[in-house]
């Protein structure tokens, strides 16, 4: 059956979905190679503004994913890749305005690094290849839930839409913020933003210029990322910490 195909393909598509980045950037390289002409000329039109507006939506994104991290208790909302985990059934905080919210953090973050090269028929077909994508990665998700919660999960998912959210009913979450969990938990998400940006900036040099090089904005943007990134996984490893009780 049809549903049992779509269920199965999302479960396998779950597994992978942390290697959507990776799969973003040979399509994209692919893109300013094919659109050399276009991209040679447009990118000195790209202001720092247009990039200013890029990183403040891929960033969005990562607030997104922060205010459902910061709220949510150990075993749910994870980046496990091995199968889908689910020790609670969340439905306040974002959980109240939309069923997937870091699945539209992930659209953020990605839409921001998409947008910042200006090919537009590229952010076309990646939004289309991200909704294909997450559709069955959705699905199978809620059919495991449906199955663990049932009536519970169905009620909940009625009245609440499924990735755009809805602009009331937030609920407070039962447990208080976390920004500890936050930096535990996001900050691979944080250096991919950036490393992503100076990656662009990179290639826009040398398609634009025909040189390999970074202003030394750019540099100190991907040196305190980087620091960042050093800082706190080296405290998650081998620290307490960032460790929260129950989170």
């Amino acid at each position: 059956m049809l549903r049992t195909e779509l269920k199965d393909q999302g479960n396998w598509l779950f597994r992978w979905r942390s290697y959507i980045p990776v799969l973003i950037f040979p399509l994209l390289l692919l893109t300013l190679l094919a659109e050399q002409g276009y991209i040679s000329n447009s990118f000195h039109a790209v202001d720092s503004y247009h990039i200013a507006f890029c990183l403040a939506i891929a960033f969005s994104g990562l607030v997104v994913r922060s205010l459902v991290i910061g709220y949510v208790p150990e075993g749910t909302s994870g980046r496990n890749t091995t199968e889908q985990r689910a020790k609670f059934l969340n439905t306040t905080g974002l959980y109240a305005l939309v069923r997937h919210p870091l699945y539209l953090g992930n659209f953020l973050i990605y839409l921001g690094i998409v947008m910042s090269v200006p090919v537009w028929w590229f952010v076309l077909l990646f939004a289309l290849l991200f909704f294909i994508y997450y559709e069955r990665i959705m699905y199978a998700e809620e059919a495991y839930l449906l199955g663990l919660y049932g009536k519970d999960y169905e009620s909940w998912a009625i009245k609440t839409p499924a990735f755009f959210p809805k602009l009331s009913g937030w609920q407070k979450p039962a447990l208080a913020f976390s920004f500890r969990n936050v930096l535990k938990r996001e900050y691979p998400g944080f250096f991919a933003i950036v490393t992503s940006f100076t990656m662009i900036e990179l290639s826009r040099n040398l398609l634009g210029r025909g040189k390999l090089l970074l202003s030394s904005n750019w540099i100190a943007f991907f040196l305190v990322g980087l620091g960042v990134y050093l800082t706190l996984r080296t405290m998650k490893k081998q620290t307490r910490l960032l460790h929260v009780a129950g989170r």
